[in-house]
């Protein structure tokens, strides 16, 4: 019952409405529409300057992160390599929302064929668990590099490094495969409007007319196993780091090891507490407005790849040099 008021609510929002849409069946819709941000139509074009002005810092930072670990030798190490697989991850993550969210402002064009649906809910999902294991991956590495320094180089070989991509890469690919077919196998009825701007899972499940435990149980497991996983290791790594730092004889040695943590604690930070805040407001803002959750789970998305290369590029002595040696390259 309590499905059916919100699809019918939803409906009301926009004239794209199906005329039939209460009685009709219509498995596997041939589009959705996506409304964009409900209540803040109006002021669209100009939500988009910001978003848009995100778009392109996270563009730009995270290849210039990658161009200049691929041309500075010194900087062809196990951080930078998963770093530039950090990069790489946030690329995909935004362009996977953001082109589709500036035609919904620039040029009203909500609709999104259904299997591209689905497939921007894969890579959002998969990529989303992809980047969560990388920053496992760096949190080990710096656990390494400070409890076990002169193991460092014989621990986290190459082979060892792309075993590890590899295995984060496939674990995001493989647990999140079951949301798209899942997804694809119920008859879809009401409404076929996604009040977001682009396809959330939970928003797009939520149409279907039947029921949709399977997806909603699954969905919860990944969620509390795997990056509940993922924080526990984590915060383990930084308890074994923490106890080797304080174990140091001085304070600016014990202050010079944690500032190569640094940017990779800020990185966790900006990953994981937007999504925390996220998911709060949505479990418990029953009366928080419609428009703000749209606005946070959007800016969960679109603000960790804008800052994660602003937060290296400032943090990391070796990416500030080299950048500023070829800005200074330039203007010479």
């Amino acid at each position: 019952m309590k499905e059916t008021l919100f699809c019918l609510s939803v409906g009301h929002l926009h004239p794209y409405t199906m005329s039939d849409s209460n009685s009709t069946d219509f498995t596997n819709p041939s589009t959705f529409i996506l409304l964009g941000i409900p209540g803040l139509e109006a002021a669209h074009v100009w939500i988009s300057i910001p978003f848009c002005m995100i778009y392109a810092i996270a563009i730009l930072g995270n290849f210039i992160i990658m161009f200049i670990v691929k041309m500075e030798p010194s900087l062809h190490a196990p951080m930078y390599y998963f770093l530039c697989m950090l990069a790489i991850t946030d690329l995909v993550l935004s362009t996977s929302v953001l082109p589709k969210m500036l035609s919904i402002f620039w040029f009203n064009s909500r609709e999104i064929n259904f299997s591209a649906c689905l497939t921007q809910m894969y890579f959002l999902l998969s990529f989303f668990m992809i980047e969560s294991g990388i920053l496992v991956a760096m949190a080990f590495d710096r656990y390494v590099a400070i409890c076990d320094p002169l193991r460092h180089s014989t621990t986290l070989t190459n082979p060892v490094v792309a075993k590890i991509s590899l295995a984060m890469v496939l674990r995001g690919i493989m647990l999140i495969l079951p949301h798209p077919f899942l997804a694809r196998r119920w008859p879809y009825c009401r409404t076929n409007i996604i009040p977001n701007t682009y396809c959330e899972h939970i928003a797009v499940v939520k149409l279907a007319c039947t029921d949709i435990s399977v997806s909603s149980y699954y969905s919860l497991s990944v969620a509390f196993l795997v990056i509940g996983l993922d924080v526990f290791c984590i915060a383990v790594s930084y308890i074994q780091i923490l106890r080797a730092i304080f174990s140091l004889p001085t304070k600016d040695a014990r202050l010079k090891t944690f500032g190569t943590c640094g940017s990779h604690l800020c990185v966790i930070l900006a990953f994981y507490i937007p999504h925390l805040f996220a998911a709060l407001t949505q479990r418990f803002g029953h009366n928080v407005a419609l428009h703000f959750h749209v606005l946070m789970s959007n800016m969960y998305l679109l603000v960790p790849p804008m800052l994660n290369p602003i937060i290296y590029g400032a943090k990391t002595q070796e990416i500030r040099d080299r950048l500023l040696q070829l800005f200074l390259q330039k203007g010479t």
